[in-house]
């Protein structure tokens, strides 16, 4: 039995070996698949390299590095510490955060003399201290930007005609600080400080977008470094930019004519709540007073106040048009 069982493995070991020597591939075949792999993997880059080359593509990757860079900048912006430049204001993060503590302890103070609730009047102090201060800062920082947009036109005809008559255009940013209304004055007067300092006229209007971030300086800035790496006529560049800078205004007015109806929609249908409350309760103060003393009528003055402050939010998108 034993000298079969034996015959038998050698057999198989034989045969095994035979078929691997014979039918396995060789390394001729292999060499080859290898060959087509790395052919056809050439072809794969090839074919990607040149879609990557059409216009098309490098549109999109253009675009794509744009939003890039504006969605930075977007996010720097919206940082409290850079509110807290657009509004002019010289405080530091530090002390804003002492103020919106301090104003927070106010609201929740007051609203427990008044009798709210304990747990209405922690919100309401939350909501103050959290609210309140931005939005004074914000408000503040916009009405300076429109302040700023509105004389820079006149801004850069000042400067193209400073250049037309010979003068260096270090020379024009000061008279521009000198004779410029704030906020536009006093951001040119730091515009040359920081160029006196060292700093290059892009560098300077860099630190100068943080501080004041409107669609006009950025045209304005994109103008010089073009002229700076291509040459050309700065004065007749600039001069096209003040009738784009003019027509943009232009358009923001008529949008805000044809958008005055519904502006003052959105106005009434805001105002009318708390407006028919107060003359209610002019009228008639036992009937408006169980709102304010029970814990019933509080908790729905808050949910009223918080409705109503996401119906004033969505009516101000729909008013509001970007030009």
């Amino acid at each position: 039995m034993l000298p079969i069982l034996a015959a038998v493995l050698a057999f198989i070991t034989i045969g095994g070996l035979g078929w691997v020597l014979v039918s396995g591939d060789d390394s001729s075949s292999q060499a080859v698949k290898r060959a087509k792999a790395m052919g056809a993997a050439r072809e794969v880059t090839a074919a990607k390299r040149a879609a990557a080359n059409t216009p098309e593509a490098r549109r999109k990757q253009i675009m794509s590095q744009l939003q890039d860079v504006e969605r930075r900048e977007r996010k720097a912006r919206m940082t409290t510490a850079a509110k807290l430049k657009q509004a002019g204001l010289s405080i530091s993060l530090r002390t804003f955060v002492f103020i919106s503590i301090a104003a927070g302890f106010v609201g929740f103070l007051i609203s427990l003399v008044l009798g709210v609730h304990v747990v209405l009047a922690l919100g309401i102090g939350v909501a103050m201290g959290l609210g309140l201060p931005r939005w004074i800062v914000g408000f503040m920082g916009k009405a300076r930007m429109k302040k700023f947009s509105m004389a820079f036109a006149d801004a850069v005809d000042i400067l193209v005609r400073g250049i037309k008559t010979g003068l260096p255009v270090h020379d024009c940013f000061k008279i521009i600080a000198r004779e410029s209304p704030q906020p536009l004055g006093d951001e040119f007067q730091r515009l040359v400080e920081s160029m006196g300092v060292g700093l290059t006229l892009s560098q300077a209007l860099d630190k100068m977008y943080e501080r004041m971030p409107t669609p006009e300086l950025k045209f304005f800035a994109i103008v010089i470094a073009i002229q700076q790496k291509t040459g050309g006529n700065l004065a007749e560049a600039l001069t096209n930019l003040t009738t784009v800078l003019r027509a943009r205004r232009l358009m923001g007015e008529k949008i805000k004519a044809l958008s005055s109806e519904a502006i003052a929609s959105a106005g009434i249908i805001g105002s009318l709540p708390p407006v028919v409350m107060i003359l209610v309760s002019v009228t008639s103060p036992g009937y408006m007073s169980l709102l304010f003393t029970d814990m019933r009528g509080q908790v729905l003055l808050l949910a009223s106040a918080v409705w109503m402050a996401f119906g004033v939010f969505t009516m101000k998108r729909m008013i509001s048009f970007k030009y």
